[in-house]
């Protein structure tokens, strides 16, 4: 099997790799294409992986869309050359839609219900949508849910190890708390008209969290000279150790807030949109394991409250254990369902409870 994976953010650096490394592991040939946002090639470079340059991640809309047509244009010659079985993407426009072009089938994941502009431009050249069981939205009959969340791509114990040289690294003892904060550039499609910390209350964040403990800022946009000293200087591969050994987690980012809490660490996030996202609502309302905050002052009061809790990450690791027994190992269930698609997704269809063997 010819596989032609397109990247498009560091976090699916994460979700794909060890499905990528299954895959060649199995004798399949994989392609990877990856556009250079925040440090997407950075953490490829760090894992070995080669792959073809697809420009860069465009901030402003109009671009957006020219960048879509070049990346259309550039990943329709690299598909004729390479000839794919299959397209992979994490619900890519591009690799849609060049795989219509092409005659080939497209298989999209994704967990993202507010991306509505990125599903219209991928979901009618699409043959088959992965969403978690917990996504909100019903997107008929090319949908296949399964029971786990994309951060255990790259979380679930049977892919990541924590390794206590972090401490090392950050400067701080074994036995001592640390907080990690993470600010987001919101320039992504789905973001727009939404808004995060300013900075005044990502100051007055620092100044709340830094009387109780440590705190290490990690920003997609440059941070004020104010906060600078704060920057976590780590290399990219080594934020989930730092993330699995902190006493919490705040930000206006979802993506570490999710990561933070199947690791077992109190995560708060504020963000306009996450009360209406799925997995965002499963791990507050189901586990406990985030704090969805609607406002600033809110996430900041919640922080302050937390990090002052004795024993939070003993009882946040038992609300983990629990999480881990309900979810699939899902790197070892895309893989099988794509090693073997078209049947996978027919028994799917048919079978949802055949998931259950990857747990």
């Amino acid at each position: 099997m010819r596989v032609l994976i397109d990247i498009e953010t560091p976090k699916q650096v994460h979700i794909f790799k060890n499905m990528i490394w299954q895959l060649l592991k199995n004798g399949h040939d994989v392609k990877i294409v990856a556009r250079n946002k925040d440090v997407t090639y950075e953490l490829l470079n760090s894992y070995g992986f080669k792959y073809e340059k697809m420009g860069r991640h465009m901030k402003k809309l109009v671009l957006k869309i020219l960048a879509m047509v070049k990346s259309d244009y550039e990943l329709y010659k690299i598909s004729k050359n390479f000839l794919p079985t299959l397209l992979i993407s994490f619900g890519c426009p591009s690799s849609a839609q060049v795989s219509r072009l092409i005659k080939k089938p497209h298989i999209a994941f994704t967990d993202t219900e507010h991306s509505i502009e990125q599903y219209i431009l991928y979901a009618p050249f699409t043959d088959v949508v992965c969403t978690p069981d917990c996504f909100r939205r019903d997107m008929g009959k090319k949908q296949v849910r399964f029971s786990s969340y994309f951060e255990l791509c790259y979380l679930h114990p049977n892919y990541f190890k924590p390794n206590p040289g972090i401490f090392k690294c950050l400067g701080v003892g074994e036995n001592e708390k640390y907080v990690v904060l993470r600010f987001n550039a919101f320039s992504a499609s789905h973001d727009v008209g939404v808004r995060g910390f300013s900075t005044n209350q990502k100051e007055t964040l620092v100044k709340e969290i830094e009387r109780y403990v440590k705190v290490f800022v990690s920003s997609e946009i440059e941070l004020p000279k104010s906060l600078s000293e704060y920057t976590i200087r780590i290399p990219p591969h080594k934020i989930h150790d730092a993330l699995y050994h902190a006493s919490l987690y705040v930000g206006d980012t979802g993506t570490m807030c999710s990561e933070s809490a199947v690791l077992g660490t109190p995560g708060i996030v504020f963000h306009p949109k996450a009360h209406k996202i799925g997995n965002f609502i499963d791990l507050e309302n189901k586990y406990g394991l985030i704090s969805i905050q609607k406002t600033p002052e809110n996430a900041i009061k919640k922080a302050t409250e937390l990090i002052q809790q004795d024993d939070i990450k003993q009882e946040w690791q038992k609300k983990r254990e629990r999480l881990l027994k309900d979810k699939i190992d899902i790197t070892a269930f895309m893989t099988w369902f794509i090693e073997n698609y078209p049947e996978s997704f027919q028994i799917m269809k048919e079978n949802p409870e055949y998931q259950e063997r990857f747990k």
